[in-house]
């Protein structure tokens, strides 16, 4: 095992930092996949990195009174989706938790994807991701298809005005371009709110 593979593959893992996710796709420029991947165990046994679930790892950050901490849920599923070339989405309880229109913290959090479904574990906190068809990945990672995704878990019904402001205020960050563009596939109903909630507050 060549000790300039394990050296580069420590160096980046150390430039970004404690708290960084990734997998040996993040290093595919560094050498071949088995030495990557030997580069990673061997980092692991050094127990510089940590393996957070199948083919995905972190640097893990630490806290004095608390000790090792969990990964981000949504870095792991970024570095699940590099991992597989594939988008996600958030969607469901953890969707609407995540922009404050609940405050249920599931104890699963379901991802859409164009990749491959699969589950992943950190914990007690399941991550799973469901493949989906083209038009719910159509804006996937935008500030819109998260609303989407977290209005069709809430319902019509249970959308109160302060369930409507916590979503008014995430998309204040969208241009009307965009945001008339990444709701085009929304079903009618999500589609009606957010343009009567987002009416003359968009440039």
């Amino acid at each position: 095992m060549p000790q300039s593979i394990i050296s580069s593959v420590k160096n980046r893992i150390l430039r970004h930092g404690r708290g960084w996710v990734f997998s040996a796709h993040d290093f595919s420029d560094l050498g071949s996949d088995s030495g990557v991947r030997t580069a990673l165990s061997r980092l692991q046994e050094d127990r510089l990195i940590r393996r957070v679930s199948q083919g995905i790892y972190d640097y893990p950050k630490t806290h004095a009174a608390l000790g090792t901490l969990s990964p981000s849920t949504d870095d792991v599923a970024q570095a699940y989706a590099a991992k597989n070339g594939a988008k996600i989405q958030a969607s469901g309880a953890y969707a609407a938790n995540a922009i404050g229109l609940s405050e249920q913290v599931p104890g699963r959090a379901v991802f859409l994807t164009d990749g491959p479904t699969g589950r992943v574990k950190v914990k007690n906190l399941e991550i799973l991701f469901k493949k989906t068809t083209v038009k719910n990945m159509f804006a996937a990672g935008s500030r819109e298809a998260l609303a989407i995704q977290a209005m069709k878990f809430m319902t019509e019904k249970h959308l109160n005005n302060y369930r409507l402001e916590k979503i008014k205020t995430l998309l204040m960050g969208s241009n009307r371009k965009d945001f008339e563009k990444n709701i085009q596939y929304a079903p009618r109903w999500i589609r009606s709110i957010l343009f009567k909630l987002m009416d003359g507050v968009l440039k």
